[in-house]
């Protein structure tokens, strides 16, 4: 088969290119950033550095995969974005794409969307039919949107869509969120931590690779011509306790300094857990905990930056 790879040399983005190479796929990654590792099975790979705003650029590369399915997972990811950038990098993209499998013979699409989009939901845990409530952040506005144009095409003009609704991804490669943060500001000061947010916030978190299990599972049971899929764990924690896991895993005891109330910024849920009943009734099931997600992601930071995964009594960055 051959794939059509938008964000494939991202952090969920390589880990969906390890697996289609895995299984055989002819892959085209069509991304801002080169990959940053060396890519297994490089000669079913084509690299292309392409922004999806530039709809000809796109439309050129695309036309000359010729894929069989689009997977796209490129977006600007921050809940923090301004309009402009939330509307050309998330929603404008989005169409860009549309519009170019349109001109193609390629009709399917995978969509990486976010948990987000239920905003501050009534109903816990979150079912993919649940209703949208008021939309608290520029990104998860641009995630409904985009979801709303991929529904359309698929009605529209023959398209099959699959969009998963993602918790927080973690794992090896990890290079934005939270747990990244906590480690690089424990690295500077392992005494102390600064928190966004009272510690209370409820978040729910899932294993990358785990999340890419899910789509391929998805890919080869579901048939209807819109798929919409929530990815997750059945479980939550709060803020407080994956920094309790993380500064055990590294051997610091640092005191927390909260900042920002219940939320630590503008557009922050603070509860997330998605109902992932539909997804496991295809047969699917997470191999890690939030937990040992957590910890695996750490670990993995902390080979990256210090080359090694053991545990420092100290994060001293004097030595």
């Amino acid at each position: 088969m051959r794939a059509f790879v938008t964000g494939g040399s991202g952090f969920v983005g390589s880990h969906l290119v390890d697996r289609l190479v895995a299984q055989g796929d002819e892959v085209t990654i069509y991304d801002l950033r080169h990959p940053r590792l060396p890519l297994p099975g490089h000669d079913h790979i084509q690299f292309h550095y392409g922004d999806l705003t530039t709809l000809a650029t796109l439309h050129a590369v695309l036309h000359a995969a010729n894929p069989d399915i689009v997977y796209h997972l490129a977006a600007r990811a921050d809940v923090r974005a301004t309009p402009d950038v939330a509307f050309r990098n998330n929603i404008q993209a989005t169409f860009n794409v549309l519009e170019t499998m349109r001109a193609s013979s390629c009709r399917r699409i995978v969509f990486a969307s976010s948990g987000s989009v239920y905003g501050e939901t009534a109903v816990i845990p979150t079912p993919e039919d649940a209703p949208f409530p008021v939309q608290t952040s520029l990104y998860s506005a641009s995630k409904v949107a985009s979801e709303a144009l991929i529904q359309a095409y698929c009605h529209s003009y023959g398209f099959q869509g699959y969009i998963f609704r993602f918790v927080s991804l973690l794992g090896e490669r990890y290079s934005h969120g939270h747990v990244l943060d906590f480690y690089q500001k424990l690295r500077q000061n392992p005494h102390e931590l600064q928190v966004l947010g009272n510690g209370h916030q409820k978040k729910s978190y899932l294993y990358a690779p785990d999340a890419v299990d899910a789509i391929m599972i998805a890919l080869a049971k579901a048939t209807a011509p819109v798929n919409i899929f929530n990815l997750g764990t059945d479980e939550y924690c709060e803020v407080n306790e994956s920094l309790a896991w993380i500064t055990a895993y590294l051997g610091v005891n640092p005191a927390y300094v909260y900042s920002g109330g219940e939320r630590g910024w503008a557009g922050d849920n603070p509860f997330i857990y998605l109902d992932t009943t539909r997804i496991c009734a295809l047969g699917w099931q997470p191999t890690k905990t939030i937990k040992e997600a957590i910890i695996a992601t750490v670990a993995d930071i902390r080979m990256r930056l210090e080359g090694s995964p053991c545990v420092s009594p100290s994060l001293d960055t004097q030595r």
